[in-house]
């Protein structure tokens, strides 16, 4: 046991037993409207117990929003949909997995999974089980967590009655996360539900229950069999949870992450040499990933904030006269991103480059900060973060992480001069992904030259010229400057030859 409980302190309980009376007359006015009732209806005609179950219940327990509903029904959940499909009339798509023996049914934007009760067992070599038609105490045994084992009863008679086998309600209340039965063999029978355990308690800020943490790290090894889709969907909940330096922390803790993303486990501890240390990067990318999530729920620049300095460690020197140094790191970093995408089966296409890029630019802006802010720098930068510019600054304001408030208040006085000149140069010189008005073909064509290093080289002398404000960006200046280089290096126009 690495810890006996293990979680980010919470201030307060989500609701007491006091007022659940109270929130179950508000819970039972929810389950009032036209899908329910729908609901309710046709499992009187089939004579099917049916029950709103796990998730739904659980976020209407904590008042959070929600348009998924699973229903189990004890019979057929196949023709229980198709009755309820029906009964909604437009607006409504069903679609059946016979053989899974669920269906979903759409409405306008609610999603209703519909199955029948069942139980179920698994080979130890993979996380398919093998399915039999059960009970409701069958089928909420096979739940995850408790928090997911409440169901109300959706029938007409007996409409909104609760049923708690597992005391799911008190682990709301107490913010617990646990499994209904023994941990070991919930873990076993389906890895992906340690995941989910990290990430239920990075969402909802809930605590993981001790025996079910050491579970978890028991088992960690198991991960090893679920799909990288199935981890990266997690990894993403976890990513977009309003803190998610807790779901990371416990993923670190537990030993998944060692196993998932060994590049971040890389960037853990602090060094010293000659009585100078560094700051743990592990914690520090954690940080900075928390205050980003403060200012945008973009899930890719929130990536970046988690991959921004995965290149310190191959990049890490001592030089006894400065210190620790990470040179290079950031483009390190950007080159180590498409294995990582690749491995992870992240999407290889403009969200691999988007990171990349942000990942390779995040210190310019703060090396700007530190110096007196030039146009061509500044012209430089927009050019480079095109229309990302502004990502880059939240990354590079949320990458501020000292201790020290007021080099913290220095930093961030210079981001908004930063910020004022991007603005103003913007607005008059347009450099944000900018064409020059003369391009590589039209260069070939005026000096009868064929695609090589010489048409590469004038195609740089006028960016640079632009960039630098040696030149506007308007045609005649930049046929005046190109005719001038050209000259300078022998090449003269087709009508000069």
């Amino acid at each position: 046991m690495i810890l006996s409980f293990y979680c980010t302190k919470i201030v307060k309980k989500v609701c007491t037993f006091a007022d659940m009376e109270l929130n179950f007359i508000e819970i039972k006015k929810k389950l009032r409207g036209k899908v329910f009732e729908a609901i309710a209806e046709e499992a009187g005609n089939l004579q099917v117990d049916t029950y709103i179950i796990g998730g739904y219940v659980r976020d209407l327990i904590l008042h959070r929003p929600s348009k998924d509903i699973d229903v189990v029904c004890v019979g057929s959940g196949i023709q229980l949909a198709e009755a309820v499909a029906e009964n909604l009339g437009k607006k409504t798509t069903l679609s059946v997995f016979k053989n899974f023996g669920t269906a979903q049914v759409k409405y306008k934007d609610t999603e209703i999974e519909f199955v029948g009760a069942r139980k179920e067992s698994y080979n130890r070599n993979s996380r398919k089980p093998i399915v039999e038609n059960g009970t409701l105490e069958d089928d909420l045994k096979r739940r995850d967590f408790t928090i997911n084992t409440l169901a109300i009863r959706i029938n007409k008679k007996g409409f909104g009655e609760l049923i708690d086998p597992f005391n799911g309600l008190l682990d709301i209340e107490d913010l617990l996360i646990r499994t209904p039965l023994d941990p070991d063999i919930t873990f076993s029978d389906d890895p992906l539900r340690m995941m989910r355990a990290v990430r239920f308690a990075s969402q909802l800020g809930f605590f993981i229950y001790p025996e079910t943490f050491d579970a978890i790290e028991r088992n960690k090894n198991r991960i090893e069999i679920i799909s990288k889709e199935r981890i990266v969907d997690e990894l993403n909940k976890i990513v977009l949870s309003p803190r998610p330096s807790i779901g990371f922390d416990l993923l670190d803790k537990t030993g998944l992450l060692e196993i998932i993303l060994p590049e971040l486990i890389a960037l853990k501890g602090i060094e010293t040499k000659e009585g100078i240390g560094h700051k743990d990067n592990f914690s520090h990318t954690l940080t900075v990933l928390d205050n980003l999530a403060r200012t945008s729920d973009n899930l890719w620049l929130r990536w970046a904030a988690l991959f921004h300095d995965i290149g310190k460690p191959k990049s890490k020197r001592f030089d006894p006269k400065i210190g620790w140094t990470f040179h290079a790191h950031e483009f390190i970093g950007m080159k180590m991103l498409k294995e990582i995408f690749l491995r992870m089966k992240f999407p290889l296409n403009e969200k691999l480059k988007y990171v990349e890029k942000l990942v390779s630019l995040h210190l310019r802006p703060i090396n700007l900060s530190d110096e007196e802010v030039t146009d061509s720098a500044i012209r430089r930068l927009l050019f480079e973060a095109g229309d990302d510019i502004d990502d880059l600054m939240l990354l590079c304001e949320a990458d501020i992480t000292s201790k020290n408030p007021e080099k913290v208040r220095q930093f961030l006085s210079n981001f908004k001069l930063v910020r004022s000149k991007l603005k103003e140069i913007e607005e008059k010189d347009r450099i944000r992904n900018f064409q020059p008005p003369i391009d590589g073909l039209q260069i070939m064509e005026m000096f009868n030259l064929q695609p090589g290093r010489m048409v590469g080289e004038l195609k740089s002398a006028i960016k640079d010229a632009i960039l630098d404000g040696v030149i506007p960006n308007e045609y005649d200046a930049v046929y005046d400057f190109l005719i001038k280089t050209a000259g300078e290096k022998g090449i003269a126009t087709v009508e000069n030859k």
